[in-house]
């Protein structure tokens, strides 16, 4: 499982990416991605989600997002894409 950091801002979401994608590769068929932790964020946080959906899934894996804070879902929806990281409806 990865885990997102409390900060996700656009200064920090090129280093968590790299770090993450790198984990990402020894996932097996799903790769599941806990934002429990996550609490200072930004719209990046949306971006660092959607292109680890991509490795993912041009792995041939299946992605899931857990523990989501209300915020990023409430962010997620006012982008429209909430549907491809399966956001609760809030």
């Amino acid at each position: 499982m990865l885990t997102l950091p409390q900060t996700l801002t656009l200064a920090t979401a090129t280093d968590c990416l790299r770090e993450l994608g790198a984990v990402l590769q020894a996932e097996s068929t799903v790769v599941e991605v806990d934002a429990v932790n996550l609490s200072q964020f930004d719209s990046a946080a949306l971006a660092v989600l959607l292109a680890l959906r991509r490795q993912a899934l041009t792995r041939g894996r299946s992605f899931r997002l857990v523990g989501w804070p209300p915020r990023l879902a409430d962010l997620a929806g006012l982008y429209g894409i909430a549907e491809l990281l399966s956001a609760p409806v809030t």
